[in-house]
């Protein structure tokens, strides 16, 4: 059985070490991140500090893309649409990795606190009981400080989660 993570899809594009995995993972990814992706490929604003690393970055995003447009994986995408909360069937990124598109909804629940995508995020991690992985601290402490009931991991502790929930 494969450990689950709910994560934005920019996340899988700049962080390497999620795609060198040596077990089964499911990433389940809000279809607005999959989304926020385009913004970012035609962004000016840089993703990274570095020149060479926004770059190389930015090229991983195209890359991201374009496997998630592939005709055969874009079907799987846009029959999860059609309805909220629907999930596509897995799109394999290799021979351990999945992705799961969930048509999330933010339904305002955390709209106070967590912007749009970080309550689909949320809601997402509450619906498929699945921990939060982000690089984000700011959003870490957010979830810590409203008590929201979610397991969430910084991507920076990927290693442990992946032992940490194991047992789960």
């Amino acid at each position: 059985m494969s450990q689950r993570f709910v994560i934005e899809a920019v996340m899988v594009a700049i962080y390497g070490q999620l795609l060198s995995v040596n077990r089964p993972v499911e990433y389940i990814v809000p279809y607005t991140t999959v989304l926020e992706l385009y913004e970012f490929e035609e962004g000016a604003e840089p993703l990274m500090n570095e020149p060479g690393d926004d770059h190389y970055v930015k090229e991983k995003v195209k890359e991201l893309i374009a496997y998630f447009e592939e005709p055969f994986n874009k079907k799987k995408i846009q029959k999860a649409l059609s309805i909220p909360w629907a999930k596509s069937a897995p799109i394999l990124l290799g021979d351990q990795i999945k992705l799961t598109i969930v048509n999330a909804v933010d339904n305002a629940h955390y709209g106070e606190l967590f912007d749009p995508i970080e309550t689909e995020v949320l809601l997402s991690s509450l619906k498929e009981e699945a921990p939060v992985l982000t690089d984000q601290l700011e959003m870490i402490q957010r979830i810590i400080s409203a008590s929201v009931p979610v397991q969430v991991f910084d991507i920076d502790d990927f290693e442990f989660a992946l032992e940490g929930t194991a047992h789960l």
